[in-house]
């Protein structure tokens, strides 16, 4: 499918989740999707306030589950006091193939340790996942002088890739760009490979971001995101690229000159970014949070023939 194609597919969208408040600043965004073997849709979003401080507005991972993949409805609610933390960014949902157990990661910003990668324990059902078993798995390392390392890591996308698990994650630098992690457990995560994983780079020359892999017959497409120094508010008014990799080490930028993908609706933003595009069958069911005109933020879902996955 040529991405024209895409792009005019996923323009066509449907409403998931709206935010609370439909007041600017608040957001129902950042969605993670996992299926069933009965073919059930498990949905994990994150609900955002506008009036705490940046950072921490974040108030709650938000659980749902869909028999279609379309209408959802809430079945738990992880609030940031619950889980001690003083604000969620994007979650993580993985239903684990070989337990058959539901994973739930998130990421939270602290004090000492700056943004950090959390773990909740696995749970039967969603319902069943303990806020309190909140904990961190990955943090940055202490700053050395010498060196740009990152202060922080947010906004996992994980999977499980035979025995190991893998994270594509945000490293924050002053920038943000894309970090690759592999674990055995999904408890203790060593670095893969070389960083960053692309290059802030062409239009995406702020932010460069990870949002999701999609596998194909040979290798996988990533979905990346990010944003330019000339945009307005480059740091929250992020588009959607595509780039290929083989190998999970080498990655080729296939959208180097624009971003693919912007939020079809106007105003001040075009946010269109957080996807988790899931192949269903013949289909791939992309969900994103994408910016409305009044400055809030909505989950939507795009559908599209998967001609190039497996």
């Amino acid at each position: 499918m040529m991405l024209e194609q895409i792009v005019s597919r996923l323009g066509e969208y449907e409403v998931i989740l709206e935010p609370d408040e439909d007041t600017p600043a608040w957001w129902a965004g950042a969605p993670s999707v996992a299926r069933g073997e009965d073919g059930t849709f498990y949905l994990a979003a994150r609900m955002r306030e506008g009036r705490s401080p940046l950072g921490r507005r974040g108030y709650e991972i938000r659980l749902l589950r869909s028999d279609d993949g379309r209408r959802f409805e809430v079945v738990h609610r992880i609030p940031r006091e619950k889980a001690g933390v003083q604000g969620f960014e994007r979650p993580a949902l993985i239903i684990d193939g070989k337990t058959g157990a539901f994973r739930l990661y998130g990421c939270a910003r602290f004090e000492k340790e700056g943004w950090s990668i959390l773990r909740f324990d696995d749970a039967e059902s969603l319902e069943a996942i303990d806020p309190a078993s909140c904990r961190p798995v990955l943090s940055a390392d202490p700053p050395d002088p010498m060196f740009c390392n990152p202060e922080g890591y947010k906004d996992p996308f994980i999977f499980r890739d035979g025995d190991r698990w893998r994270m594509f994650t945000i490293g924050f630098e002053r920038v943000e760009r894309v970090h690759h992690f592999e674990s055995d457990d999904g408890d203790s995560w060593r670095r893969a490979g070389d960083w960053p994983v692309m290059e802030n780079a062409g239009w995406h020359n702020c932010y460069t971001r990870p949002a999701c892999l999609v596998p194909m017959a040979l290798g996988y497409l990533f979905v990346y995101e990010g944003s330019n120094l000339q945009w307005r508010d480059p740091a929250y008014n992020i588009a959607t690229g595509l780039a290929y990799t083989p190998d999970l080490s080498t990655f080729l930028d296939l959208t180097p000159g624009a971003p693919l993908l912007k939020s079809t609706t106007p105003g001040d933003y075009h946010t269109w970014r957080y996807s988790h595009w899931l192949t269903v069958g013949d289909r791939v069911y992309a969900y994103f949070e994408a910016a409305r005109p009044n400055n809030t933020n909505e989950i939507r879902l795009g559908v599209f023939e998967a001609s190039f996955a497996r």
